[in-house]
């Protein structure tokens, strides 16, 4: 927990996006709360907790629809994070309803519609006693 707290875990993650992520690479910079009208909801708000997530494109996809494949890293770990983050950007996770994705057809039924579209693709950190990377 103490690795996490000082951020020296990297965290990547595969995220499949709606839309043409148009740069290569980003930081989307925003401080995430939680939502005055829905609890379990998180949004983008001044005064929030800082947050960031790195991305980088993957690849580019316009059959059957238009999207883009990132490989997002954390510096800061909040809850729905990078899906927030995307959302916020304009471009959110295919199958994530609670943040616009669209649950139905997700990606013309080629994918399955009934989650987000978010895989946790690595986790890093040295090891506490030795400090191999692990």
């Amino acid at each position: 927990m103490a690795a996490l707290a000082a951020h020296r875990v990297e965290r990547r993650y595969a995220a499949l996006a709606r839309g043409a992520v148009d740069a290569d690479e980003g930081l989307v910079d925003a401080p995430l709360g939680r939502s005055s009208r829905d609890p379990t909801r998180i949004t983008v708000q001044a005064g929030g907790r800082e947050a960031r997530t790195r991305y980088r494109v993957e690849a580019r996809f316009t059959t059957p629809e238009v999207l883009t494949l990132l490989e997002c890293r954390l510096e800061t770990g909040r809850t729905h994070q990078i899906r927030v983050h995307l959302a916020a950007i304009g471009h959110p996770i295919v199958g994530d309803p609670r943040y616009g994705g669209r649950r139905a057809g997700a990606v013309a039924g080629l994918l399955p519609p009934d989650r987000p579209w978010l895989h946790a693709g690595a986790l890093a950190f040295a090891h506490p006693r030795t400090g191999e990377a692990l």
